[in-house]
């Protein structure tokens, strides 16, 4: 997550929406980034994660706001912020396109949407390693944890089937109408963090 806030080239007196925020890690990393005159807003559609940020960011005496809203229909002006983040909540939206288009709308020109996500594995032995976590590991960890196995089979499914790197960019490209994209990957390949200049 410190990569993304890093290679989003965020500054201090910056406006940052942060979408499926979830309990507002990556949030919480951008107002440290953008300081007192930066704004940032954490969204998502899950009230009950929602719920679970504002506490977060007292603790660190960090002023964020945190908004329930729809990835697909943002409440937000066009053209209002320098940086739209999503990290690990795109492959989840009913509509990633949508969510995408209403990402690069409510970018100012010249701002930047950072999306970290999964995906496709290109290394054969990560691939093997990362299939073993998702698949075995982490509905195991999800059902001690929460007594609910079967979100996080989900979460494995939609991992291994999300298009990642350069599929992924010209995914991109054709449904944002953009053209300058890049990629880096990340963990050997475990995750993706993508940067789109509008």
């Amino acid at each position: 997550r410190q990569k993304l806030v890093d290679w989003s080239e965020a500054k201090a007196g910056d406006q940052i929406l942060d979408v499926a925020t979830g309990t507002g890690d990556l949030a919480l990393l951008f107002k440290k980034q953008v300081g007192e005159t930066g704004r940032v807003i954490g969204s998502d559609f899950c009230k009950e994660m929602l719920d679970l940020a504002p506490p977060k960011a007292q603790k660190q005496n960090l002023a964020i706001e945190f908004q329930q809203a729809d990835a697909m229909d943002l409440p937000f002006d066009s053209n209002q912020f320098d940086v739209v983040s999503i990290a690990y909540g795109i492959r989840n939206v009913a509509d990633p396109a949508k969510a995408v288009q209403e990402m690069i709308r409510v970018l100012k020109p010249g701002g930047r949407l950072m999306i970290l996500e999964t995906g496709d594995q290109q290394n054969p032995i990560i691939q093997k390693a990362f299939q073993l976590y998702f698949s075995k590991i982490v509905p195991w960890l999800g059902k001690v944890a929460t007594g609910q196995k079967q979100a996080y089979v989900y979460l494995n499914q939609s991992s291994l089937s999300f298009p990642a790197g350069k599929s992924f960019c010209q995914w991109l490209g054709e449904v944002g109408d953009c053209s300058d994209i890049q990629f880096k990957s990340l963990m050997g390949g475990a995750s993706f963090l993508y940067r789109v200049q509008v």
